[in-house]
């Protein structure tokens, strides 16, 4: 038998080896295994794999190989006799098996990931046992759980296991938001581009669970912004993996984890498993970080000042980041009374950061307002147009702008040489256009209230009284989910619905 190559690959790995050896066993137990599914299932990166199976005596169907069972023997005495490390939440799984099989229907049905996104899908038993880690550690009735991005759909997997507590989802994927939507379970949904800010109305939470883009900038950003979202006394579930190859990648996250002053209470190695990410070896661990005095002003500190690029692809990838000198070009034949975003420093006009043109209402009325939206920032256009009310926008974008069928209430929108000129629309005449604009031009406020200001308006104009709790009664039956919502902080899909729930609660004024 010839193993020399074999033994001097897991002599060259040392201490590490117990990876390769493990998955040398798997591969060695008579079953069929695909490149990607022995990568997650010992958890080791597809560079390391290659290089095991290049030494390894074996037997393919397509894709699928194994060692036959008459060459087993060659390997036995090498294999890892000991078991991973314990799965704190092993011996529950079995009872939930039908959450299991709900979930992999859910992940099989959602949204296409998006590679710009850094979109990896984690398997259903993933998220079911974060659910049940939860539970484990946690007293969850009446408790607020906080998910930062949720493509893992491990919202749906927590009000399944636990429909007893709250859960709120954050994320800049419109599909992403109107998919957890649709499943009524119960889930909150509030659209953020979190570069920009966390929404004021995902605060207060018990715990945070988050599973960032795997850049330090990304991990930097996602956890203050779960921190944000904290009580004081509240925990985050991080997780995060790197390949065994990279260890110095590894490090530069969790120096953004101690720049923030998070104190690690539990690190579960390999707990999370994904459908790809096979650099990592389709696996991420799994810490419980818990926030201490001295992270409140870390974030305060860091997370406002942390780069627009924090992904691994597409226009807002690291490698991609723009250098100092490439700024928007001043306007020529458009003379703006303030700026938002980054434009040349010798301009002589007002400027406001896009964070704080969406956070609150400017303090002056400008009339012409000049937008500069950087690459890979497009989703927050919408929010950006309705924030403020000025008679004439014009947006500098670096990719032209999908259909906005929300902005185009309010506003005539052209499109013409990397610019969107957006000109304010006068009110609508009939009742339910008017109330529905109204709603929109108080994009900061909350919804719920501008929306029952208009009913006890528009009763009054019929000679009708309306109360407060009437007109709250009205809106809840029509739109349970504008509650809390201001307009900058709902799905797009939920204002696309607001037409006509406008139109029932005007018309239950006659009932």
């Amino acid at each position: 038998m010839e193993r020399d190559g074999l033994e001097a690959l897991l002599a060259s790995a040392g201490i590490d080896s117990r990876r390769l050896r493990h998955a040398l066993m798997l591969v060695c137990d008579t079953q069929w295994w695909t490149l990607a599914d022995l990568v997650r299932e010992s958890a080791t990166s597809r560079r390391s794999i290659e290089a095991l199976l290049r030494e390894l005596r074996l037997e393919r169907q397509g894709e699928r190989f194994r060692v036959p069972l008459l060459h087993t023997p060659d390997y036995q005495d090498l294999f890892a006799v000991s078991e991973p490390p314990a799965d704190p939440v092993a011996h529950l799984l079995p009872h939930y098996e039908h959450v299991v099989k709900r979930m992999r229907d859910l992940i099989g049905q959602a949204p296409a990931a998006r590679q710009a996104l850094d979109h990896v899908s984690a398997t259903a038993e993933t998220v079911v046992r974060r659910a049940l880690l939860l539970g484990a550690r946690f007293w969850l009735p009446g408790g607020r759980v906080l998910c930062v991005g949720d493509h893992d759909l491990t919202s749906l997997a927590i009000r399944l296991v636990h429909p007893e507590c709250e859960v709120t989802v954050v994320d800049i994927d419109e599909r992403i938001l109107a998919y957890i939507d649709a499943q009524d379970l119960g889930v909150v949904t509030r659209w953020a581009d979190l570069r920009l800010g966390l929404p004021a109305s995902a605060r207060e939470h018990d715990l945070a669970v988050t599973d960032p883009p795997y850049t330090p900038e990304g991990v930097g950003l996602f956890l203050g912004r779960a921190v944000e979202g904290l009580k004081d006394d509240g925990r985050i579930l991080l997780a995060y993996g790197a390949s065994e190859r990279t260890p110095m990648l590894a490090l530069k996250v969790q120096q953004a984890l101690s720049a923030l002053n998070l104190t690690y209470e539990t690190l579960y190695p390999d707990f999370n498993r994904y459908f790809g990410a096979e650099a990592i070896g389709s696996a991420a661990d799994l810490y419980i970080l818990r926030p201490t005095t001295k992270t409140r002003p870390a974030v305060a500190a860091r997370v406002d000042k942390l780069a627009t690029a924090i992904y691994t692809h597409g226009p807002q990838s690291i490698e991609s980041a723009p250098s100092a000198g490439e700024r928007p070009d001043a306007e020529q034949d458009f003379m703006p009374d303030l700026l938002v975003g980054d434009w040349p420093k010798d301009l002589p006009q007002p400027r406001a950061k896009l964070s704080t043109w969406l956070a609150k209402p400017h303090a002056s009325a400008p009339s012409k307002v000049a937008i500069a939206v950087p690459a890979g920032l497009e989703a927050a256009l919408p929010r950006l147009l309705l924030a403020g009310r000025a008679a004439h926008v014009r947006v500098r974008l670096a990719v032209p702008p999908r259909e906005l069928p929300v902005v185009t209430t309010v506003y005539a929108v052209t499109v013409d040489d990397g610019a969107l000129d957006a000109v304010r629309l006068p009110p609508p005449s009939d009742e339910e256009g008017r109330l529905v604009r109204r709603i929109l031009d108080n994009a900061h406020g909350k919804l719920a209230n501008t929306w029952r200001e208009g009913l006890i308006a528009s009763a009054t104009a019929r000679g009708m009284t309306l109360t407060k709790n009437d007109a709250r009664t009205l809106i809840r039956a029509a739109a349970p989910w504008s509650e809390s919502v201001t307009v900058l902080e709902a799905p797009l899909h939920r204002l696309e619905s607001l037409p006509a729930a406008v139109a029932a609660t005007l018309a239950a004024l006659n009932g």
